[in-house]
């Protein structure tokens, strides 16, 4: 009895484990096409750096998805703030989240410091994230107050200079 390959793999001149390496290594790493191939000629795999591309089309989302599932949870407690970037000489401002892990939640960059951008920040969160946090710490931006008035109102909100460090921080 022949053994089953998983479909991904069908018609592929390189077995899964080759494949799933080489892919591995263009994905985790800021290696170019190029090095990936030469990594696999150093092992005696011959294998040029446009067959390494097409499968990373092929097969790469699936890797992203694996990776994806398998990081943790974010939690419950969410940090937001923002911060002044110069983009082009023009003032724009770097909104981010952080979970109480310390885990990016989300970043976005808008041309606006308001209740709506903060509305557009929490809405991209809760539906990427998918839940509302029990607690939401921020800086004492009046914009943070208004958008959480419209879009969480059962959600605990914190304003405090010293308690959002965890987001000041991973700017």
């Amino acid at each position: 009895m022949k053994p089953t390959r998983n479909p991904r793999y069908t018609r592929h001149r390189f077995p899964p484990e080759v494949i799933s390496h080489a892919i591995w290594l263009y994905l985790r790493f800021p290696l170019s096409l190029r090095m990936v191939e030469k990594m696999l000629t150093a092992r005696r795999i011959e294998v040029s750096h446009e067959t390494v591309r097409q499968s990373a089309l092929k097969i790469g989302q699936a890797f992203a998805n694996q990776i994806r599932r398998r990081l943790p949870a974010a939690g419950d407690k969410w940090h937001l703030d923002e911060v002044v970037i110069s983009i082009s000489g023009q003032k724009h401002w770097l909104w981010r989240a952080v979970d109480q892990h310390g885990i990016v939640l989300d970043i976005l960059v808008q041309s606006r410091r308001n209740a709506q951008a903060a509305k557009r920040l929490l809405r991209k969160l809760l539906k990427k994230q998918g839940i509302v946090p029990r607690v939401m710490i921020t800086d004492k931006l009046p914009s943070y107050a208004a958008a959480k008035r419209a879009m969480m109102p059962g959600v605990e909100h914190r304003q405090h200079r010293g308690l959002n460090n965890r987001a000041e921080n991973s700017h």
